[in-house]
C-alpha cells in the first residue's frame, strides 16, 4: 500500500466514552481539539516528502537534459571550429598559390632584364673592342703612311753605308732615323739566296741555273720593309729557278 493510499483512506475517529474491548471509562476529549489534526499533519508531511523527491527527479531530469543539450553545442562548436580551419587552410593555399604565381612573374621579369643586360654587355663589349680596333687600325695607317715616305730616305742611307759614304754627322743622323723608324715597328728584310715568296718579294729579273733547286731570290735590288704583318713595300729582287728539263733527253732528231 502506498502514501498515496493512506491519504485517500478514510479516517474514522472513535468518540465513545465506554471501551468497547475493556469496558472502562475513557478519559474525556479536549472539547476544543479539531478531529483529525494529526492524521492531517501527517498526511502533510509525507506530502512534502513527496514533493522533494518529485523536485529532486526534476533535476535529474533536467541535468539529462542538459547534458545532451551540452554535448549538442560542443557538437555544433566542434563543427564550426572544423569550418573555419577549413577556410583557414583554404585562405593560405590560396595565399600561397598566388604568391607563388608572382615569385615566378618575378622570376620571368628578372630572368628577362637580366637577358637584356647581358646582351647590353655583349653589345658594349663588342662596341668597345670596335672602336679599339678602329683606333688601332687608323694608328697603324698613320704610321705606316709616315714611314713610307721615310723609305726613299732609308734607301739613300743604305747606299751611303755600301759605299763607305756614311761619315761625320751624316751618319749620326742616318743613325737616329733608323732609330725612330725601328721604335715605330719598321723592320728592313730581304737577304740574297731565301727562297723566293711571291706574298713578300717582287721579282724585277728572272734567270735560270743548275746551282739552285728551287725558286731563289739570288740578288737583292731593293730591301723590303715591313711593320708587323703588314708589307710597307716587297723586296725588289732577281729571281733564280732551277734550269729546266730536256724533254728529248739531250738527244736531237735527225
Amino acid at each position: 500500500m502506498t502514501d498515496q493510499d493512506d491519504q485517500d483512506r478514510p479516517v474514522v475517529h472513535d468518540r465513545r466514552r465506554i471501551d468497547p474491548r475493556t469496558g472502562a471509562v475513557r478519559a474525556q476529549a479536549d472539547p476544543n481539539a479539531v478531529p483529525g489534526r494529526a492524521a492531517q499533519a501527517a498526511v502533510a508531511g509525507v506530502a512534502k516528502a513527496r514533493s522533494r523527491e518529485t523536485g529532486k527527479g526534476a533535476k535529474s531530469s533536467d541535468r539529462g537534459h542538459k547534458e545532451p543539450a551540452s554535448a549538442a553545442a560542443r557538437a555544433s562548436a566542434g563543427a564550426a571550429a572544423a569550418k573555419a580551419e577549413a577556410e583557414a587552410r583554404a585562405e593560405a593555399e590560396s595565399a600561397a598559390a598566388e604568391s607563388a604565381a608572382k615569385v615566378k612573374e618575378l622570376e620571368a621579369a628578372v630572368a628577362e632584364r637580366t637577358s637584356d643586360l647581358q646582351r647590353l654587355q655583349a653589345e658594349y663589349a663588342n662596341y668597345r673592342k670596335r672602336v679599339e680596333r678602329d683606333r688601332q687600325a687608323v694608328k697603324d695607317q698613320a704610321v705606316a703612311g709616315v714611314l713610307n715616305e721615310l723609305l726613299s730616305v732609308l734607301d739613300d742611307i743604305g747606299r751611303a753605308r755600301e759605299h763607305d759614304e756614311l761619315t761625320g754627322g751624316f751618319k749620326s743622323v742616318a743613325e737616329a732615323v733608323e732609330r725612330v723608324t725601328a721604335k715605330f715597328g719598321l723592320e728592313k728584310y730581304g737577304d740574297a739566296g731565301e727562297a723566293f715568296d711571291p706574298t713578300v718579294h717582287e721579282a724585277l729579273i728572272h734567270n735560270y741555273s743548275a746551282d739552285v733547286s728551287e725558286a731563289t731570290a739570288s740578288t737583292i735590288l731593293q730591301p723590303g720593309y715591313r711593320v708587323g704583318d703588314r708589307i710597307l713595300r716587297p723586296a725588289r729582287v732577281a729571281v733564280t729557278e732551277p734550269e729546266p728539263e730536256d724533254p728529248t733527253g739531250g738527244k736531237t732528231n735527225d
